[in-house]
C-alpha cells in the first residue's frame, strides 16, 4: 500500500510541478492543424475509394 501511495504522490508532483503545459493558443493552433490534416486525409482516402470502386465496376461490367 505504501508503494501505491508513493507512486500517486510522485505522479502528482510530476504532473503539477515538472511538466510544462502548452498555452491555450498553442493548443488551438495544434488542434486546427490536426483538424485540417484529418480533413485532407479523409478527402484523399475518399477519392481513392471512389476511383477504385468505379474502376472495379467498369472492369466487372466488361466481362
Amino acid at each position: 500500500m505504501d508503494k501505491l501511495q508513493k507512486f500517486i504522490k510522485e505522479s502528482w508532483h510530476e504532473i503539477t510541478k515538472e511538466v510544462t503545459w502548452p498555452k491555450f493558443s498553442e493548443l488551438q493552433s495544434s488542434a486546427t492543424l490536426v483538424l485540417v490534416a484529418s480533413v485532407i486525409f479523409a478527402l484523399v482516402v475518399g477519392a481513392i475509394d471512389f476511383l477504385i470502386d468505379n474502376g472495379l465496376k467498369l472492369l466487372y461490367q466488361s466481362f
